[in-house]
């Protein structure tokens, strides 16, 4: 309950019982009437408060909740279990750089090769962060969400979450951490 709201309802409270104690029988009444619909106002008023951060942090679980961190070996198993929105390290060997794709937010996209022999699309925002200068046969280390596809798979946000929502990736590449 917001605390300006807490004050008001105790200094009403207050008034209505230092009113109650004082006035005539057909006042306490409805100082006592009033001072039930408080409390129950109250009441409920904690309990929602109770549940919403409740329900918060259990959205927050769940929201997280396949937000594991994992490496190169574990990527080969997401791929055979067909999982999906898991966020990875990964390190491998740029293999094809592809063409932006502009629809939208721009990506720079491009191929990896991992040590287990998994092939990983690259979809880097550049919208969101700077574009990494890579060419063929660079070694990157990378943080971001795997996605799983027949082809291996790919990995996205490689960058941070303006809006602080989604854990923040980013790629390395000599040295230099682009997020």
């Amino acid at each position: 309950m917001n605390k300006s709201l807490q004050k008001i309802l105790i200094t009403l409270t207050s008034v209505l019982i230092r009113n109650l104690l004082r006035s005539n029988s057909s006042l306490r009444g409805i100082a006592a009437a009033l001072l039930i619909v408080l409390a129950g106002v109250w009441t409920y008023s904690q309990f929602f408060s109770n549940r919403l951060t409740q329900n918060q942090n259990s959205s927050d679980t769940q929201q997280h909740e396949d937000v594991e961190d994992i490496g190169n070996f574990e990527v080969a198993e997401l791929h055979k279990k067909q999982r999906s929105g898991v966020m990875v390290h990964v390190r491998g060997n740029v293999t094809r750089i592809l063409a932006d794709d502009n629809k939208g937010s721009r990506h720079q996209r491009f191929i990896i090769s991992t040590s287990e022999g998994l092939s990983l699309l690259i979809t880097h925002n550049i919208d969101l962060a700077p574009r990494v200068p890579i060419n063929i046969n660079d070694r990157i280390a990378l943080y971001g969400q795997y996605e799983w596809n027949h082809k291996g798979g790919l990995i996205h946000w490689t960058h941070h979450d303006p809006n602080k929502i989604h854990r923040g990736g980013w790629i390395e590449h000599d040295k230099v951490k682009y997020e």
